[in-house]
């Protein structure tokens, strides 16, 4: 790992459907990530629905009822996707505002609705990070940035990811992700190391190696960050208690915010010392040192 080649963190407010199916709220969440947290970049979902559920999935009772925005499993997703329409509604908000627009693919008939919008990355979850007729259909026909998170997906998977990307001549717009697919996880189940291992065997490969965090706190996203992982990811809520499944792995605007802040703070404090003695540092040393006087 080159310690020497810092990159400025990049953090992504992963919205997802914590909108709650509404759009207001969703455009809210937008400017709050903009103008409150300074976040690079807000990410959202789609799916078809009636695509990636068999009939009985889409048919069955949610598995935590209270959590429903519909009479079965299916209907509760419906109610929480976006139109095509909406999205580009979102994504004019987000050129407006001057903060990067994106969004998780669940299928192939989604990936090429939202490379329609083209947007600068399309980001692939962990359930799809094989699902090589998605990932082909963006290799062959779409340019920007192809993000993919690693949760639940082996070494040797992932090794045939960042293959097919090679053999695609695309692996330089690949960004991959360690991410533990878990909502929340515990600090252990973080195992950030893993950050390590991907920049060592991908960081001179890949575009960048990022983190999508599923945990509590923000304390161990500077640990990511100063591993190697470039870009960081976490689920944004405006309101924790929320009705909604992925709300408790989510941070509320003012740690979005200190994320953020504390990030940066991290990227400005990684640096050698350029001279031996800083300019701070050179009246304590006449002040202070045994030998000041000679």
């Amino acid at each position: 790992m080159n310690f020497m080649r810092i990159e400025p963190p990049i953090v992504i407010a992963e919205i997802g459907c914590n909108h709650k199916g509404d759009l207001e709220i969703a455009k809210e969440m937008i400017l709050t990530a903009k103008v409150f947290c300074k976040v690079d970049a807000v990410k959202f979902q789609k799916r078809s629905v009636k695509e990636i559920l068999t009939p009985e999935e889409y048919n069955a009772p949610h598995p935590n009822p209270y959590h429903s925005y519909g009479k079965t499993y299916g209907e509760h997703r419906e109610f929480l996707e976006f139109s095509l329409e909406q999205h580009l509604e979102l994504k004019k908000l987000c050129d407006e505002q001057g903060i990067t627009y994106s969004c998780s693919v669940w299928d192939l008939t989604s990936a090429k609705e939202i490379a329609s919008l083209d947007p600068p990355f399309i980001k692939i979850p962990s359930a799809l990070s094989d699902n090589y007729e998605v990932l082909g259909w963006l290799c062959s026909n779409y340019s920007g940035d192809i993000h993919v998170s690693t949760g639940m997906t082996t070494k040797h998977e992932i090794k045939s990811i960042v293959d097919f990307f090679i053999k695609h001549k695309r692996n330089h717009d690949l960004v991959l992700y360690h991410c533990t697919s878990g909502y929340p996880i515990e600090f252990k189940d973080a195992c950030l190391l893993e950050i390590v291992r991907l920049r060592k065997e991908y960081g001179d490969i890949v575009k960048a190696i990022g983190f999508s965090g599923h945990h509590n706190g923000i304390a161990i996203d500077i640990a990511a960050y100063t591993l190697g992982a470039s870009i960081i990811e976490r689920h944004y809520t405006l309101d924790r208690t929320w009705k909604g499944t992925d709300h408790a792995a989510s941070l509320e605007p003012d740690g979005l915010r200190k994320l953020k802040r504390d990030l940066m703070a991290a990227y400005e404090a990684l640096q050698f010392k350029q001279v031996d003695i800083l300019e701070i540092e050179e009246p304590q040393r006449r002040k202070l040192r045994w030998n000041r006087n000679q």
